[in-house]
């Protein structure tokens, strides 16, 4: 049985064609809170969202919300969950709560991490963690000298290089941070995400899987060719190894026009998709196109501040 709908949620997000569709979009959940993935929840914060979506609001499969959506039939407080990029936190500590309270989610998975990978941003923040100096020189590299001598200083370096970096060619950015990780000089860590057997065990658990590319590139700068192939073989993977249909995707990094454009949406479609989501900030209605999905990102660690940034998006 799904949770009371409060009178203000069947307000703002009303049964039938005058419905609304609010899809979070989380990252990671950590056992605990960490300073360096600040805007990751950790598994308390993310047990109250869960509870919260499901005392008050109607949690969907986003499977089943994007068909209902186009047909003017969504219940009121409609919402739906999903993961970007394929950790192993979403397999350990999410998916268990995700169960406990019976709110559906959907995983979006990049396939060329699972088992031992490690996406380049995580490695930057890994590497500055690491690091044993109180200042990291990166100037023979273009990226200039870090203060490392304070936890916040730590953090502000990785956003720094993140920023730098994060636009950058594909390779130059493997490159650069791979550059860092050796002036570090530390063991970084290899458990980070999903492993193919994690990824099998998804439908069974009741979560369904969506594509999110190989590699996780800015599909906006590279070559039209690539960006096909790693949308359509990050799919074809993930069907051999969940052995069913995948039908939904998610664009990496998703700010519409900057890092994904029509000529992706195209590709998206044509590849047989049958909805796609963005990190474009907002609530989706029924002439909303389901080929690019609006989220919102849920960072506030308070009950409070969830449930009022859920409100303030319907508004």
């Amino acid at each position: 049985m799904e949770g009371t709908i409060t009178p203000l949620v069947s307000l703002l997000s009303p049964s039938g064609f005058r419905s609304k569709l609010l899809i979070l979009m989380y990252h990671r959940v950590l056992r605990r809170k960490d300073p360096f993935i600040p805007d990751a929840p950790d598994a308390q914060t993310f047990e109250n969202h869960l509870r919260i979506l499901k005392e008050r609001f109607f949690p969907l499969h986003l499977r089943d919300a994007a068909g209902l959506l186009q047909a003017g039939q969504l219940p009121a407080g409609a919402v739906c969950v999903t993961f970007d990029d394929g950790y192993r936190d979403n397999f350990e500590t999410a998916l268990p709560l995700l169960q406990k309270w019976g709110v559906p989610a959907t995983f979006f998975i990049s396939v060329g991490y699972l088992g031992n990978g490690r996406m380049w941003n995580d490695s930057l923040i890994e590497a500055i963690r690491a690091a044993r100096t109180e200042q990291l020189n990166l100037s023979k590299i273009g990226l200039g000298d870090f203060d490392l001598s304070t936890q916040k200083s730590r953090l502000t370096a990785i956003s720094q290089l993140i920023d730098t970096l994060k636009y950058l060619p594909m390779d130059e950015r493997l490159s650069r941070v791979a550059q860092i990780s050796e002036r570090v000089g530390e063991a970084l860590p290899e458990d980070l995400m999903m492993t193919p057997d994690q990824v099998r065990a998804l439908p069974a658990a009741g979560v369904s899987i969506g594509a999110h590319t190989v590699s996780h590139p800015i599909l906006a700068r590279i070559p039209d060719e690539e960006a096909s192939r790693e949308i359509r073989e990050g799919r074809t993977y993930l069907e051999s190894l969940a052995g069913e249909k995948v039908r939904l995707f998610a664009y990496p990094n998703g700010k519409p026009g900057r890092d994904y454009d029509d000529r992706h949406v195209r590709m998206v479609r044509q590849a047989g998709f049958e909805a796609a989501v963005s990190a474009a900030w907002g609530v989706n209605r029924r002439a909303s196109d389901i080929f690019q999905l609006a989220r919102i990102a849920p960072w506030e660690s308070s009950s409070l501040g969830f449930a009022t940034r859920m409100l303030k998006t319907y508004l």
